[in-house]
């Protein structure tokens, strides 16, 4: 299969990985939250009741979580990708 038949059959697979990634990923930092703040929700940067430190260590554990999957479902993707057509997605 020719490179850009491999590239258009990744695309909607790519778009529906990233819609179950986003979500996988927001579940997924709710439940680091938790345990790790002992809050049952993360705090919003307009929030006036929570502090600089706060707000800014939840958007880095958000932000790490979502790079985190986002990397591991594009590269899933690209991998199954290969098995069907032959070829790496560029």
């Amino acid at each position: 299969m020719s490179g850009k038949v491999s590239k258009l059959a990744y695309k909607p697979v790519g778009l529906l990985l990233g819609i179950g990634a986003g979500a996988v990923a927001g579940l997924v930092f709710k439940e680091v939250w938790k345990l790790t703040a002992g809050d049952d929700d993360a705090p919003n940067a307009t929030d006036e009741d929570r502090g600089w430190g706060e707000i800014l260590a939840a958007a880095a554990l958000q932000g790490a979580i979502f790079a985190l999957v986002k990397a591991a479902v594009d590269r899933g993707g690209a991998v199954g990708v290969r098995k069907m057509t032959g070829q790496w997605p560029s």
